[in-house]
């Protein structure tokens, strides 16, 4: 299971931080990221990690902006939002690659969180 939190109602140029919180399986050995879905457009990776394919990898539209991290201990997977920008309003998923051979480059995630609510006003 994925357990996503942290969401919430941020100004522009504020930070979030999303967390999630792996159950079922040690997230280390997998690749695991972000995705987002933003009010009548499709899903979008925004940021991955994996311990077998290098990386971790961002959406141009993230880049120096959000950075992914892991905490092995706790298996649990951050996604730090800074520079927050409204267009990054969104569902945010967490999301893992657990098929064999999967990598972040696999394409459609194998399991996805719940999603939390990311809004930035203006």
């Amino acid at each position: 299971q994925l357990q996503a939190s942290g969401g919430g109602l941020v100004q522009s140029g504020g930070s979030l931080r999303l967390s999630c919180a792996a159950s079922g399986f040690t997230l280390e050995y997998y690749a695991v990221g972000w995705f987002r879905q933003a009010p009548g457009k499709e899903r979008e990776g925004v940021s991955c990690i994996s311990s077998s394919d290098g990386g971790p990898y961002y959406a141009d539209s993230v880049k120096g902006r959000f950075t992914i991290s892991r905490d092995i201990a706790k298996n649990t997977l951050y996604l730090q939002m800074n520079s927050l920008k409204p267009e990054d309003t969104a569902v945010y998923y967490c999301v893992s690659y657990r098929r064999v051979g999967a990598s972040c480059a696999s394409g459609v995630p194998d399991y996805w969180g719940q999603g939390t609510q990311v809004t930035v006003s203006s």
